[in-house]
């Protein structure tokens, strides 16, 4: 690592998940409020509703992380409910599971911010996300904004991962040779593949996945956590 000038970051999964997949926080958060459901419903459920807000503007670019929660949860709880899997008791937990996922993003956004701290002091920062066109209000919200350089987002730019070229577009944020650049993501995927294949450094924070193959694949480039990084830079 000591051709490292820059750093790319992820943002959902390895900021404020400890690398997990969305799905299983909020899978939790699911059980937390004793929704008794096949996890395989709420699978379909979480898809269908990644589906509609990547069709319709649902979410706007000033909604906070505690907004798209609670947005994505009434949107699952919509479909739950249209399949009979949940009564309209159940489904009235929407807010409390919102509420749930917020507060585990924010635990994992404030062990995450000291880190991002001292390693801004060291080298610019840029996040590279695939999001819904309001990174920067999350950001704000959890007091990350001033730790980057630039924001490339996939609903701004018009490029979603695995593409590699909206890793190069933070590249070019960067203003560096992408040899001299290290991507730290959660997916293996949509992160670190992508990402060396431009030639970019790639530390793999790498926590529970969407599917078995995910969860059974290794790489060198793995790390334990995003505190690792101190240690590795």
């Amino acid at each position: 690592m000591e051709n490292i000038k820059g750093i790319i970051f992820d943002y959902g999964g390895t900021i404020d998940s400890h690398g997990d997949h969305w799905s299983e926080i909020i899978w939790d958060g699911y059980r937390d409020s004793d929704v008794n459901i096949d996890k395989e419903v709420f699978r379909r459920a979480y898809v269908e509703t990644e589906r509609e807000l990547a069709r319709t503007p649902v979410i706007t670019p000033a909604d906070t992380f505690r907004d798209v929660m609670l947005k994505k949860i009434a949107s699952e709880m919509s479909y739950l409910l249209q399949w009979g899997a949940v009564d309209e008791t159940t489904a009235a937990k929407s807010t409390r599971i919102a509420a749930y996922c917020y507060g585990k993003a924010r635990e994992s956004v404030d062990e995450a911010r000291p880190v991002l701290q001292y390693l801004a002091g060291k080298y610019p920062l840029v996040l590279v996300s695939n999001f819904y066109g309001n990174i920067e209000a999350v950001l704000a919200d959890f007091g990350l904004r001033g730790f980057f350089k630039a924001v490339v987002e996939s609903a701004v730019v018009g490029v979603r991962k695995p593409d590699p070229a909206i890793f190069a577009l933070g590249v070019e944020a960067l203003g560096l040779d992408a040899g001299e650049v290290l991507v730290v993501g959660d997916s293996y995927r949509k992160d670190i593949l992508p990402a060396r294949s431009l030639g970019c450094a790639t530390a793999w924070i790498k926590g529970k996945g969407w599917t078995p193959e995910e969860d059974a694949q290794t790489d060198p480039s793995q790390i334990s956590g995003i505190e690792a990084l101190k240690t590795l830079l």
